[in-house]
């Protein structure tokens, strides 16, 4: 039955992956809309990266409590509704924004809402992954969903929009899809896939545990260079191709699909890769292969190379799934894979989603706009380091996988 297309652990992946698609269309939405808002709310770039920093450290926090307290209280795929159509509706507070404050304001309430979500997401595809497709399943829902609507979709629909009838309404349609797909989530998932596996007096919201576990505490480290190279750049980005490279703002939004496109594809294709040949290895090959993005991005602006270096360098985009789903939820036993994952994507929002954003927009206002790029690059090199530390997770989880068949 599980070679069919029509199964339900394919139709639990696509809906995953669907509604974090829509989440990433509205957290991106700012990202690909702000050469718009920085003009007329008049912000720096120390604000920029503010807001961003602002939104990660919302859902950095919402990202582990939310899901632990939800894994203590058997309460998953309630926390998970109710994630869903909150982060919907608060689309339409950033449209209603009159200043960074009120920006700021409605970014943290989106942040918090968005942030058990993923952690969640990720947890209701691992329950119900066959053998040897947990990287493939983990890297559809992270490609289909941030790259596909979030980096694809998003930068080519919203700035069209706010071209054509300003970015407040183009925040107010991105909110919109979330909630009929909270609805068919409602629906479609089933009490196994969302049931804690220890009842409430074996569950805690505590994470002390989880540090006994190597995995766990170097995936955390990797996670923050992780998300650190890719949220280094990411506020930064689309205003630096205006604004120092000269694009267009149709040629900018293009540049970002291209984006989107080449991190569609790594979030699939790494992912898959690692099913097959390890997750160690893939992991550094391909941060490898990330800490060359931002030195494209700089050295060959104007050139026809940049824009094949950057598609195949930003294939790092792939390790994402990887080291926020797949290592940490074989690192530990089923009763702690959501808050594994949960933790590891917290610890690497704060880092990587906070900090980073926010030193960032410092270096780039007071050293050169171009700063950016060098923390991305510098960040992915000291991720290497920290995948050295790993092991191998991969042929552990199929020897187990083959006893529950064969038992």
């Amino acid at each position: 039955m599980r070679n069919k297309p029509f199964t339900y652990e394919n139709g639990i992946v696509a809906l995953m992956a669907l509604t974090f698609g829509c989440l990433f269309f509205d957290r991106l939405a700012l990202n690909f809309l702000i050469p718009y808002v920085a003009k007329d709310l008049d912000l720096s770039d120390t604000q920029i990266g503010l807001l961003a920093g602002a939104l990660s450290l919302a859902w950095a926090l919402s990202s582990y409590f939310s899901t632990a307290w939800a894994e203590a209280n058997n309460k998953k795929k309630g926390v998970f509704l109710v994630a869903v159509v909150t982060f919907s509706l608060c689309s339409v507070g950033s449209g209603l924004a009159v200043s960074f404050g009120t920006l700021l304001l409605a970014r943290l309430i989106m942040g918090f809402s968005e942030g058990a979500v993923i952690p969640l997401a990720q947890n209701f595809v691992e329950r119900e992954s066959s053998p040897h497709r947990l990287g493939l399943n983990a890297g559809i829902l992270q490609g289909v969903g941030s790259a596909l609507f979030g980096s694809i979709l998003a930068p080519v629909i919203l700035v069209q929009i706010a071209e054509n009838i300003g970015w407040r309404n183009a925040f107010y349609i991105a909110g919109v899809p979330g909630l009929l797909l909270g609805l068919v989530a409602w629906k479609f998932i089933r009490k196994s896939t969302a049931e804690s596996t220890v009842g409430k007096n074996t569950s805690s919201t505590g994470f002390a545990e989880l540090l006994q576990y190597n995995n766990v505490r170097w995936g955390i480290a990797v996670a923050c260079c992780v998300f650190g190279w890719w949220f280094a750049t990411l506020p930064f980005i689309a205003k630096y191709f205006v604004d120092v490279q000269g694009m267009s703002p149709d040629q900018m939004g293009q540049t970002m699909g291209l984006l989107g496109v080449s991190g569609l594809l790594s979030s699939i294709i790494v992912p898959a890769l690692s099913d097959r040949i390890g997750r160690k290895p893939v992991m550094f090959m391909f941060m490898g292969l990330g800490a060359l993005y931002p030195v494209s991005v700089y050295f060959l602006s104007g050139s026809a190379f940049q824009l094949p270096a950057m598609f195949i360098t930003y294939f790092m985009m792939g390790c994402i799934a990887m080291i926020a789903a797949v290592i940490p939820s074989e690192a530990v036993p089923e009763h702690l894979r959501a808050k594994a994952m949960g933790l590891t994507m917290g610890v690497g929002e704060i880092v990587g989603g906070v900090l980073v954003p926010a030193l960032s927009g410092v270096l780039s206002d007071t050293i050169d706009p171009s700063a950016f790029l060098w923390v991305s690059a510098s960040l992915a090199a000291l991720g290497l380091l920290f995948v050295t530390r790993l092991h191998e997770s991969l042929k552990s989880r199929i020897i187990q996988e083959e006893l529950i068949l064969n038992s």
